[in-house]
């Protein structure tokens, strides 16, 4: 215990330091095994966990799926999506919000990230709010908290992580993200009544559209509908598995940016440099990772814990809760995705044994990760927004996601109280 213990404070210490969390994991890692095993050991542990991550099959399902939101996004879809929203509910008081979050879960059914769902819509839907009137806090706070249905609304790059490293089945988490991720936007578009009730000048409507309108706007979102279709229709109909339905996303994406004379040689050169570059970082935290979990899982501290949850006396799903307000406070100063890989090793065991079903966690790891993306001060969306949009203040976006995080801690909440809603949709699956 110990010895684990020592481990998780020398990595803070790191990350104090600004020493990418990368690097602090996977150098105790690899040191923690050399002092505990051995140095022979260490390296040979090293050198397998590099190469199996690097050449698992399992893993292409990564760069895939990054490449088809990089080649959705260079297509302009994400401009189909808000516009065809807008026809449909743009005249409502707050309408261009609502339209937001519908055009953000619509990108996130193709994208499966958080921080390019949010960056895209920066770019989108800003500029139009601005221009009807509509407040900057309002504004910002919708688009960062829209965009973590990127990582909620499957295919989820999230997803993948966590079915990788704990063994579970992705198709599986894929379907169990669907109610999950739409209830996630319902809500928010419920917030966004309440803030428009509280602020009707900062809020106001638009214009109505005609039905013919609506059906011209309808016609031009048909590539995202039928790119969602083959890729998650597949999947979750047993067709192909999670990394053949990548790779067919992915192609189709390609297609698409091509019929739409999106692609050039330079953007093409563009979309593959950027989605190399983000594979990379993932790989990088993700054999960081496992090196630090084999150091955890060779000394006593998971066994440890369990005794010490045992003789706690606190029912299951308060220590669940309990660890969903730890995932929320280290949200609010760590990373996201370094923090889940960092804690899986603790937690996932225990979860496990008190006899919870994996895909359900999963689904409260993303909706915690969600969580963290829109909490200050290091809540990555709010600064992606920042970076974005200069002339809105740091401030300002602070203060218009506030209320969206009260959402999504009761979305969080739900999810906890009903599992049923995370996991009817799984169940139909072989």
């Amino acid at each position: 215990m110990t010895e684990a213990l020592i481990g998780f404070f020398a990595i803070f210490v790191m990350a104090l330091l600004r020493i990418p969390l990368a690097f602090a994991m996977g150098t105790v890692g690899i040191v923690g095994m050399g002092l505990t095993r051995g140095w022979m050991p260490a390296m040979a542990s090293t050198a397998q966990v590099v190469h199996e991550t690097g050449f698992a099959y399992l893993l292409s399902v990564i760069p895939l799926f990054i490449l088809m939101g990089n080649f959705v996004a260079r297509a302009g879809l994400a401009h189909e999506l808000f516009r065809a929203a807008y026809m449909f509910i743009g005249h409502l008081r707050g309408g261009l919000a609502h339209a937001t979050i519908l055009a953000c879960a619509g990108f996130g059914a193709i994208c499966g990230s958080s921080i390019a769902t949010a960056a895209t819509m920066s770019k989108v839907a800003y500029p139009s709010m601005k221009k009807l009137g509509y407040s900057d806090t309002l504004s910002t706070g919708v688009i960062a908290a829209g965009g973590t249905l990127g990582i909620m609304i499957p295919p989820s790059t999230i997803m993948v992580i966590y079915g990788i490293v704990t063994e579970t089945h992705i198709g599986k988490l894929f379907a169990a993200g669907v109610i999950p991720g739409l209830l996630t936007a319902l809500l928010m578009m419920v917030g966004i009544v309440i803030m428009a009730s509280h602020d009707p000048e900062h809020a106001p409507a638009g214009e109505r559209a005609s039905w013919r309108e609506r059906l011209a706007a309808l016609r031009g979102i048909w590539g995202v509908l039928l790119l969602v279709f083959v890729v998650l229709g597949g999947i979750y109909g047993g067709v192909f598995t999670a990394t053949e339905g990548a790779g067919m996303g992915a192609a189709g994406a390609f297609l698409f940016a091509l019929a739409r004379r999106a692609l050039t040689v330079r953007v093409l050169l563009e979309i593959l440099a950027e989605s190399a570059r983000t594979t990379a970082m993932l790989f990088t935290l993700l054999i960081a990772a496992n090196l630090f979990s084999n150091f955890v899982n060779f000394t006593t501290m998971p066994g440890d814990l369990k005794e010490w949850i045992v003789h706690l006396n606190m029912s299951p799903i308060m220590l669940v809760g309990a660890m969903m307000f730890i995932y929320i406070l280290l949200g609010t100063v760590m990373e996201e995705l370094s923090m889940v890989l960092l804690t899986i090793p603790l937690f996932f065991p225990i979860v496990v044994s008190l006899g919870f079903d994996p895909i359900w966690f999963g689904v409260l790891i993303v909706m915690v990760i969600q969580i963290g993306l829109i909490s200050p001060p290091v809540g990555m969306n709010l600064f992606v927004i920042n970076t974005l949009l200069p002339r809105v203040g740091l401030i300002s976006i602070f203060r218009g996601v506030w209320p969206m995080v009260i959402v999504q801690i009761i979305t969080l909440v739900i999810l906890m109280a009903f599992p049923s809603l995370s996991l009817w949709l799984p169940s139909f699956m072989r």
